[in-house]
């Protein structure tokens, strides 16, 4: 043994951490979080199942604490926390998470609300019939065992599992760098899939989705998935179901109604789904709603009253659909161990075919095994007639003879185990009568020997004894209160997005206020007088913008990006408002160069102060962070100057240089882009680009003189600016503005 002092060795960190790191990553992902695709089990589940078999907590035998359970669990097999144990334990039992409950609870194991179940030392716990049948033959050599963590026990690598539960009951879980989630089935359509696959080995998915319509939910629910979608899931083993609450309209006096959900997705806590759906009303998101009340019994029934009768029921349901939980995704990634013990993705026919060869490896082992004690059982009954057909020379041997065991073996021809039960006969057994019962039952195990033999030669038989064996689980199971579909289809209600989108918006008229300081609120209403506005002392109006609650504002800056802020995320109208470099990450030494509501639609022109520029359509600039969206690339020491909106019908556009240089030149002239450095739009050998404006030359140039006075300068007054982009311009006209912009 090495010296843990001196035996120091250096190993690269980086090597020593991805060792670690991937001895516990094939840790979690084999014996922790990807089900077996034979049994569907997890290890957590699978030593649950056999510590209660070991307990004999049969269907038909007694409760046991959970407690004691637990316990064995955790100190036989399973070296982890008592609480994770139970909680695996809880959901195995629970109806309205299982579809088929492998353990059936007796107590408080937990409700459809959310609350948690009582603690292990109430609650009480034996096997189901599913879970029994998951166990069955697990005695007769049907599957492997192994050692246990510490060496004292045994443990079944897999369970026999004649019922389909990793279909039927589904499976979630995340590992390192990959995850599992299947969905609960029928478990009757599942047989009926792999009796089908039994007798047609090449079917494919499409034949199989016959039997296997899609999920069945433990709570329902209705799913609206277009049946190729659902195919294309089934066919990879990725994808997803959209799944809905099922509901109905009760109808009241003088026309009034309401709505009542009668089922609601899987998963999805009832107590959290209605406290949701509550503060979605108390925001204003659900303006078609009124009211809601939980009923709920024994079965589920939220209560949903409209805000006016004149509401359609399906557009106030989508509504809902849209904002809360009473619509969720529910995923499909069939990701699993296979026989191998090898994670990898599987469709809907490896599953199916992987379970029934499983099935099939179960019932050769098990025929064996049988096989095997029937021949040894015929072995004593032909030793036990060999007596009876020498009674008097037997008694004689075993009074006479010191070793009456070779004599015997010497005397009759009989091998080791026939002259030891022989010798293990008690008297009452000479009589007659059972000499009778031995040829009977020597008659019954022979012709049982024959007929398992007759199995193992003929693999035809092998799996048409399979195929009843589902017929009798779907039998059980796939039929009657616990086997009936829950989960129904159906087609996406065809109510206009737009009505629904438009049902779901709550539009008030407001005042967007920004200061020179960049301090930003929004005021109720459009009519706000800008003289009456307050502002810190030194500051004071810059952008004044009618809007909406709805809206989305452009904001241009001189780095060159276009910031995004929803309008209902600036304060009301009350104090100062708040800066805006709190709503977006706008740097110190950038500022901004305009603000504009946004419309679907509108182009613009951004230029750089060096005279660089181009036009962008006002959805590229949309950004969906709050770092904004660089649009106008620039030079180190360079800004954007001007960034302003492209009136619908302009085809000319007029820069204006600090120089006081105007040239005008057609707008097709300027490009179209996303994103980048622009053309040259005017040069200049001193200053650079001061303003720029799109206009329609038929309807002349306007300029803003002062507060309150505008000029316009028609098409004949500006031909001598006329010219090509890139040029340098001529000097503005007696009477422009000092201010040396066009207002």
């Amino acid at each position: 043994m090495p010296n843990e002092l001196t035996d120091i060795r250096d190993v690269p960190l980086a090597d020593a951490l991805s060792e670690r790191y991937l001895a516990y990553a094939l840790s979690t992902i084999m014996s922790r979080s990807l089900p077996d695709v034979r049994d569907g089990l997890k290890p957590v589940h699978r030593r649950l199942l056999w510590a209660m078999h070991q307990l004999r907590l049969d269907p038909a035998a007694g409760f046991k604490k959970c407690a004691r359970v637990v316990g064995d669990v955790i100190g036989k097999f399973h070296p982890h926390g008592d609480a994770a144990v139970y909680e695996a334990l809880v959901r195995l039992a629970q109806d309205f998470a299982q579809r088929y409950p492998l353990i059936e609870g007796q107590g408080n194991f937990g409700n459809i609300d959310g609350d948690n179940a009582a603690a292990m030392r109430y609650t009480e716990a034996r096997l189901t019939a599913v879970g029994a049948a998951l166990l069955e033959g697990i005695e007769e050599d049907a599957v492997d065992f192994r050692p246990t963590y510490d060496g004292e026990e045994r443990e079944p690598v897999v369970l026999p599992g004649a019922f389909p539960n990793l279909l039927a009951n589904g499976a979630q879980g995340i590992a390192v760098g990959m995850a599992t989630a299947i969905p609960p089935h029928n478990a009757g359509e599942v047989c009926e899939a792999a009796i089908h696959l039994i007798a047609n080995p090449d079917a494919s998915t499409e034949d199989l989705l016959r039997f296997i319509k899609g999920p069945d939910f433990p709570t329902g629910g209705v799913i609206v998935e277009a049946p190729e979608t659902i195919a294309a899931a089934y066919e990879t083993g990725r994808g997803g179901f959209r799944l809905r609450a099922a509901w109905e309209v009760e109808h009241g006096k003088y026309g009034t109604w309401r709505i009542v959900v009668t089922e609601i997705p899987w998963l999805v806590q009832k107590a959290k789904l209605i406290a949701d759906i509550a503060e979605a009303l108390e925001q204003r998101k659900l303006p078609l709603l009124g009211d809601l009340r939980d009923e709920s019994t024994d079965r589920v029934r939220i209560v949903l009253e409209p805000k006016s009768k004149t509401v359609d029921p399906a557009l106030l349901m989508e509504s809902l659909f849209r904002v809360t939980a009473l619509e969720t995704r529910i995923p499909l990634n069939m990701n699993v161990l296979d026989a191998e013990r090898t994670p990898r993705v599987m469709s809907l026919k490896e599953v199916l075919r992987a379970f029934l060869d499983h099935r099939h490896e179960v019932l050769v082992r098990r025929t064996r095994h049988r096989l095997a004690a029937a021949e040894r059982r015929l072995e004593v009954l032909e030793g036990y007639l060999a007596v009876y057909l020498n009674l008097d020379e037997v008694i004689r041997i075993l009074r006479n003879e010191d070793e009456p065991k070779p004599a015997l073996m010497r005397a009759f021809s009989l091998s080791d185990a026939q002259a030891e039960a022989i010798l293990n006969m008690r008297l009452r057994s000479l009589r007659k009568l059972e000499e009778m019962e031995i040829r009977r039952e020597h008659k019954r195990v022979a012709a049982e020997r024959r007929r398992l033999k007759a199995l193992l030669e003929s693999e035809p038989e092998r799996w048409r004894a399979i195929a009843e064996e589902l017929a009798e689980i779907k039998a059980r199971f796939g039929s009657g209160p616990l086997g009936d579909r829950r989960t129904r289809f159906a087609q996406a209600p065809a109510a206009p997005a737009e009505a629904v989108v438009e049902a779901l918006v709550v539009r008030e008229p407001v005042t967007v206020v920004v200061s020179e300081k960049g301090w930003a609120r929004a005021l109720k209403g459009h009519a706000v007088d800008p003289t009456a506005l307050r502002f810190k002392e030194g500051d004071r109006l810059r952008f004044l913008l009618p809007a909406e609650t709805t809206d989305r504002l452009l904001a241009f800056a001189t780095n060159g990006r276009c910031y995004t802020i929803p309008v209902e995320k600036l304060p009301g109208g009350r104090g100062d408002g708040t800066p805006v470099r709190l709503l977006i990450d706008l740097p110190n030494e950038a500022d901004l160069v305009a603000l504009a509501v946004f419309r679907e639609g509108e182009s613009w022109l951004l230029a750089s102060a060096a005279g660089r520029g181009f036009m962008v359509a006002a959805d590229e600039a949309v950004a969906a962070t709050r770092s904004g969206k660089q649009v106008l690339v620039l030079d180190e020491g360079e800004e954007l100057a001007v960034a302003t909106v492209i009136p619908e019908g302009a085809d000319h556009l007029a820069t204006l240089g600090e120089n006081r240089k105007l040239l005008i030149f057609p707008l097709d002239q300027v490009p179209r882009l996303a994103k980048g450095r622009g053309v040259t739009l005017q040069k200049f050998k001193d200053g650079g680009l001061a303003d720029a404006k799109a206009f329609r030359l038929a309807e002349g140039l306007l300029v803003r003189l002062g507060e309150n006075r505008t000029s316009v300068r028609r098409a004949e007054e500006l031909r001598d600016w006329l010219g090509t982009r890139a040029q340098a311009g001529r000097a503005v006209w007696r009477g422009f503005p000092s201010s040396g912009r066009f207002g």
